[in-house]
């Protein structure tokens, strides 16, 4: 790391995490549009105060549930999600037995095979992207409906992180049920998806992580009833009020929202 920042520091994690993607960029993981594609998100972080709210937390626990109940879940992860949280991704596919696949917007071999092995240097038994046999999404024009067979295309249960709208509307229209890591409410990926989680990525998963090992000592059925009932609508409604009450609490004191 080329800057010393200072545990001190009051977003000491928020400019590591910049960091992190700044460094991957250079290695040509993270594409120039993920820079901005993160900053978008961070402003939603901030005004969310940078923690993982109830509503986050409750959709983690059903995403967890659905990881480790359905037949064939996936974990799709592109250049953003791995250079955030590539540790915390293969720890949660070894806890859920969920496979992981690379699936990128902006699509090169080249940097299919770098997350690739990012991902194994991690410790992922197996990663899906560069030697899988290929299909397309039906809908997408360009590589980017370039999928796995063996991985996106024939699973029940995906999880995407920071994903494009179009994408993950596509994987809708053909059945998938998908939960999405998205601190922005408003995208389309969080509004398509079955289950948003309203929370920053490297958070999301480390709970998500956590969760998981809990339900691992769970009964089969107990884990099944935590996912009954769940309403995607009322989570992003959540997040809505919490975004409102946020402001006018910073509107109301007249001073920036103290963390």
């Amino acid at each position: 790391m080329r800057w010393h920042i200072p545990r001190s520091h009051p977003r000491y994690e928020s400019l590591m995490l910049r960091e992190r993607l700044v460094e991957a960029f250079e290695e040509g993981i993270v594409v120039p549009q993920g820079l901005i594609a993160h900053g978008r998100g961070e402003a939603f972080d901030y005004i969310l105060g940078e923690r993982s709210h109830e509503f986050a937390v409750e959709a983690e626990r059903v995403t967890a549930a659905h990881l480790i109940l359905s037949s064939k879940p996936i974990i799709s992860v592109n250049g953003n999600y791995a250079a955030l949280a590539a540790e915390e991704i293969v720890k949660l596919s070894i806890e859920t037995g969920a496979p992981i696949e690379v699936n990128l917007f902006y699509r090169s071999e080249e940097r299919i095979a770098k997350i690739e092995k990012l991902l194994v240097d991690h410790g992922a038994p197996k990663v899906l992207g560069t030697k899988c046999e290929k299909t397309l999404i039906p809908g997408l024009e360009s590589p980017r409906g370039i999928v796995c067979k063996e991985g996106i295309y024939t699973a029940d249960f995906i999880l995407v992180a920071i994903e494009d709208g179009d994408r993950t509307q596509a994987l809708k229209r053909i059945g998938k049920k998908i939960a999405a890591i998205d601190l922005n409410p408003f995208s389309r990926t969080a509004q398509t998806a079955d289950i948003t989680i309203i929370d920053e990525a490297l958070r999301a998963t480390k709970n998500m992580v956590n969760i998981a090992k809990e339900f691992k000592t769970l009964e089969r059925e107990a884990v099944e009833q935590l996912t009954l009932n769940y309403n995607n609508k009322t989570i992003l409604s959540k997040a809505f009020k919490t975004i409102m009450q946020r402001l006018e609490e910073a509107t109301a004191k007249g001073f920036i929202i103290e963390f």
